[in-house]
């Protein structure tokens, strides 16, 4: 199987995660001109499951070192299953939970309480699981990316000052944040991030782990996604029928994402042992930058902003590249 030998390509790669955590939603707006999120997810977590299952048989399988992913499987202990579906089963929650906040509050309430919650607590969670790297320029470099998340929280908020913020959306954007702190945490507990050139008996490699990972949010959206479609947050409830209505197109472009944010998940343990789980974790968590891109580069969501704001966008961006070039230097 592929393994990453150099702290360098471990960096590299955590930055094309944290390009892909912060890109997939694109696919989310796209698919929203015709299609009811609730629906998308379906297709969303098919994307995942797909995915994972390509990059097992494909890096996963490829190589001479470490175990291939057919050999690996069966060998994984029952508690390193549990531990990697727990962590999808959590995740899943707290994604739709985090877009059902957006619905609700907006996207310059949610993503920065939902994100970084998760990415403060995450850290912290997964340099206690494994501490590696200097603690003081993580923590350093952690705060400088929650102060870049709540800058784009006010620059957005400015662009949408008529747009109400309810209790329950904030509610739901922290109790997303929490959750998803957590299941990073789960999956790589079932890996031994040590040693993925010889991993301890019962552990399982990085694409294994990421596959059961996989199945775990699938099998969770049976319970999540038919709760979120009998009970959405906005909106009357939709029917498995309205799935089916769904053009080929629709669905390709759900399970698009599903692929690109399955990317960067994979790719981000497959450093963790190199990086280290908290910075791998701390690098990708930095997609609220990236989707800020997005929006104001592509989408043009901050076309006719005034000085202010962007002032605000200006530093955001400057904070974030400082706060990422300080987590780099924290694993040397």
């Amino acid at each position: 199987m592929f393994i990453v030998n150099s702290y360098l390509l471990a960096v590299i790669l955590c930055v094309v995660t944290m390009i892909c955590w912060g890109s997939w939603v694109n696919t989310q707006k796209l698919a929203a001109k015709s299609w009811r999120y609730e629906l998308y997810y379906w297709d969303y977590v098919i994307g995942i499951l797909l995915f994972s299952l390509l990059i097992g048989f494909t890096l996963g399988s490829f190589g001479e070192g470490g175990r291939s992913f057919l050999t690996d499987l069966p060998q994984v202990s029952t508690a390193g299953i549990v531990s990697a579906l727990i962590g999808g089963i959590i995740f899943n929650l707290s994604n739709i939970l985090l877009s059902a906040s957006v619905s609700i509050a907006g996207i310059a309430v949610a993503f920065p309480v939902g994100v970084g919650i998760a990415l403060v607590l995450g850290v912290i969670l997964n340099y206690i699981g494994q501490p590696k790297g200097d603690p003081a320029l993580l923590c350093l470099g952690v705060a400088l990316i929650v102060v870049a998340i709540i800058l784009n929280g006010i620059a957005s908020g400015r662009m949408q000052k008529g747009r109400k913020s309810g209790t329950k959306g904030i509610l739901l954007a922290v109790v997303a944040g929490a959750l998803m702190s957590t299941f990073y945490r789960f999956v790589a507990a079932a890996m031994d991030l040590n040693n993925f050139e010889s991993p301890e008996p019962g552990k399982a490699t990085p694409y294994t782990a990421f596959f059961i990972l996989a199945v775990g949010i699938f099998l969770s959206q049976f319970l999540w996604g038919t709760i979120a479609m009998k009970k959405p947050v906005e909106g009357k409830p939709v029917g498995y029928s309205a799935y089916f209505k769904g053009g080929l197109s629709t669905h390709l472009v759900g399970i698009l994402g599903g692929c690109i944010w399955g990317l960067g998940t994979v790719l981000s343990y497959i450093s963790a042992g190199k990086a280290g789980a908290a910075i791998s974790y701390a690098l990708g968590q930095g997609s609220p930058m990236i989707a800020a891109l997005w929006g104001v580069f592509i989408w043009k969501e901050f076309k006719g902003a005034d000085r202010t704001t962007n002032s605000l966008l200006t530093m955001m961006f400057g904070l974030f590249i400082l706060g990422l070039a300080i987590i780099v230097l924290a694993g040397e």
